[in-house]
């Protein structure tokens, strides 16, 4: 089985406190959150065909950002 890899300025506890913050979300929160990143403008999202997602998050993974 593969070990789950973090990015490397990430510890234990900041994952923790990530799960943490999805899984007491209310769905209103969530919902909240979702229009809220839709509106932010330093990011772009892209709609991509599902078999194609292992590819491009891999070269995500392999770019520093």
């Amino acid at each position: 089985m593969k070990k789950n890899q973090i990015p490397k300025d990430w510890d234990e506890n900041r994952v923790k406190k990530v799960i943490a913050h999805y899984e007491n979300q209310t769905e209103d929160e969530a919902l909240s959150e979702d229009k809220a990143a839709w509106k932010e403008r330093t990011a772009t999202f892209i709609e991509v065909p599902n078999k194609l997602l292992p590819r491009i998050r891999q070269l995500l993974a392999k770019t520093a950002l």
